[in-house]
């Protein structure tokens, strides 16, 4: 069977959308944003595309495209749309899908749905990335948390940012999960330099490859 992974952020505009991209290229799998509020800019199906190196045929068409950039459930409303868990299955695929929540796990899908109650339902090993910056250990230990007392699967954290050694360490130490890695910030960032970016500080064997 292939291999799913869920990816949520501690916080919105961290650089889930960019490690994404990375996981996704580096597993030539197929990326899967089934809620996406805003677009007026590049959403994030097309930045994984731009990103990730892979044919459009690898990016699946999100279920909701929402016209404001707002969490899901007031952008939803705004729109006239009303988003259930039923809406969302995952789909099925020939190799490894991943797939990117919006915002955080505790981000709402509509008035009683939150992305984690969804994924708790999915049943998927979920990969959370944080920043290195002020504030992660906290934000960190929150998703944690509120991950575990839903049950979900956590596969691992993944860093985006410069290393700060002993926040990320105390992170993993304290919530009992797995660093799988760090991204750096790219100066100049592509499809190249972030899978070069990627094979230097992850390993594939990790994401069972």
């Amino acid at each position: 069977m292939s291999q799913k992974f869920v990816i949520t952020g501690t916080d919105t505009d961290i650089g889930k959308t960019v490690f994404a991209a990375a996981l996704t290229g580096a597993l030539e799998g197929h990326y899967w944003k089934p809620v996406q509020a805003g677009l007026d800019d590049e959403t994030d199906s097309q930045a994984v595309a731009r990103l990730s190196g892979l044919g459009s045929d690898k990016i699946l068409p999100e279920i909701f495209r929402l016209n404001i950039p707002a969490s899901p459930h007031f952008a939803a409303a705004e729109d006239g749309v009303m988003i259930a868990m039923h809406d969302l299955v995952v789909p099925t695929v020939d190799r490894a899908l991943i797939i990117e929540g919006a915002g955080g796990a505790l981000v709402p899908i509509n008035k009683t749905l939150l992305f984690a109650d969804l994924f708790a339902s999915w049943g998927l090993p979920v990969i959370i990335v944080a920043s290195t910056k002020l504030g992660t250990i906290n934000h960190s230990l929150l998703t944690i948390e509120a991950l575990r007392s839903r049950d979900v699967p956590i596969h691992g954290i993944a860093f985006i940012g410069e290393e700060i050694a002993d926040s990320q360490d105390t992170i993993c130490q304290v919530g009992r999960v797995k660093q799988l890695g760090r991204l750096p910030m790219i100066e100049n960032l592509s499809a190249n330099s972030l899978q070069a970016a990627f094979r230097a500080h992850f390993s594939l064997s990790d994401f069972g490859q």
